[in-house]
């Protein structure tokens, strides 16, 4: 059954891939061109070893469904899928990762739409955080291919962030810790960034530690925002509906909401952490409520017109990156410097988590970045030692609303507002009954 289940696959790939030469080239490779035969055989090859070797995981991936979790209440665990390594990152940290949102512009992947793909920035000696300014490496996987990237950049400088094109996926935006961004085009074949800044047109001081692609302005020119440490930001994230509305989080631990109509001072400051805020996203459902986190070993759900946190989570380790599931409003993962993930569900419980896996030997490496996929139910995490790991959600850690026949249904954003706003209005309610 597998080898037949294989060879139905590859039939079907045969057949897309002549449909595709014919409406990209307009005629087929020749059989009596040797770089054609090559070409073809190598493709032909590629996706064979892609099935033989991970066929199960593929399966697992698609159609596994981990019947435990319906016997042990809300707790739900991580299915290990796939671990993203390449050669040259072996004594390189993981210091940001990105999901594309469209693959349909990008020439090589073109039309696949099972695949999605992420972009992880590599970077040297993690010890020395704040003098990363040897190379790095910027990588594009596919999850159709886990053994080999399918872009590699190296960099002179150390990458410290990256962001995809919401709409031009082949666009792909990198800072660097010697202050410098540059952009890097899939559709060009070279191993250069098509622009990139340098002294002589403006960089940026001190590393840049994120980048935010934004709309075209009234001359259809792309742009990107990029945000340094030479004014000790560490974070910073946009509002998805509320326009100009953005969040900075500092290395003094406080929280910025700023708007881009109102340049000379923030609209409000959140006294947040005691030590520098490691990240600050909005949640992707609720307007109103965003999350922090830091090395002080907390997190914290914040609702932006109140200046103090709704709730404090103490994970009693310190913690690396964090972020709210884009398939439930009450549920966000965060990952620590020890190497565990930890799941938590404030609809159920604030104080015990509802899924707590090690990664990694905390003896062995450490957790830097994570990153939900938008569409699929997994997550990517990755690791101190250049290796991104993907996992799939069991079910209890997705908690999506079915039909009579147990079957999930979309996703209904007015409801995962309410499953939120109800959570915000029991804790301000405790809150204020409090002596």
């Amino acid at each position: 059954l597998l080898i037949c289940l294989q060879w139905v696959i590859y039939d079907a790939y045969k057949k897309e891939l002549k449909k595709r030469q014919e409406q990209e080239g307009g005629h087929l490779l020749k059989e009596n061109s040797d770089t054609g035969r090559k070409k073809t055989l190598l493709m032909e090859t590629k996706i064979l070893l892609f099935f033989f070797f991970y066929f199960d995981s593929l399966i697992d991936f698609k159609f596994y469904e981990d019947p435990s979790d319906e016997f042990i209440g809300h707790e739900g665990t991580l299915m290990p899928l796939w671990n993203f390594r390449y050669k040259g990152t072996k004594h390189l940290t993981v210091s940001a990762l990105c999901w594309m949102q469209s693959i349909h512009t990008c020439t090589n992947l073109k039309k696949n739409v099972f695949i999605c793909v992420f972009v992880s920035s590599v970077l040297l000696f993690p010890e020395d955080y704040f003098d990363q300014q040897c190379g790095g490496m910027v990588l594009i996987y596919s999850l159709k291919n886990p053994t080999y990237p399918e872009y590699a950049y190296k960099t002179a400088s150390g990458v410290r962030c990256v962001d995809i094109h919401p709409h031009k996926s082949y666009l792909v935006a990198a800072g660097f810790y010697d202050g410098n961004v540059a952009v890097y085009n899939l559709k060009v074949e070279k191993l250069k960034p098509v622009c990139a800044s340098s002294p002589e047109t403006g960089k940026h001081m001190d590393p840049v530690i994120q980048l935010c692609w934004q709309k075209d302005d009234i001359n259809n020119n792309h742009n990107f925002y990029s945000v340094s440490l030479d004014v000790s930001c560490t974070s910073i994230d946009f509002h998805k509906d509320i326009p100009n509305l953005f969040l900075v989080g500092t290395l003094e631990g406080m929280i910025l909401k700023c708007s881009m109509t109102y340049t000379g001072h923030p609209m409000e400051v959140y006294d947040a952490h005691l030590l520098s805020v490691g990240t600050v996203k909005w949640n992707p459902f609720h307007p109103k409520v965003f999350i922090s986190c830091s090395c002080d070993m907390t997190v914290k759900i914040w609702d932006h017109t109140v200046t103090t946190p709704i709730s404090n989570i103490d994970l009693k380790e310190p913690v690396e990156d964090v972020a709210f599931s884009p398939h439930t409003s009450t549920v966000f993962a965060a990952v620590t410097r020890r190497g565990t993930v930890y799941f938590y569900d404030v609809s159920i419980s604030i104080y015990e988590a509802i899924c707590q896996q090690e990664v990694v030997n905390k003896r062995k490496g450490q957790l830097t970045k994570l990153e939900f996929n938008p569409i699929h139910l997994i997550i990517i995490i990755g690791d101190g030692k250049g290796c991104i790991h993907s996992f799939k959600l069991s079910p209890n850690l997705r908690k999506r609303p079915k039909n009579k026949k147990g079957q999930e249904i979309p996703i209904d954003p007015q409801e995962e507002v309410g499953k939120l706003e109800k959570f915000l209005i029991s804790r301000l309610n405790a809150r204020q009954s409090a002596p």
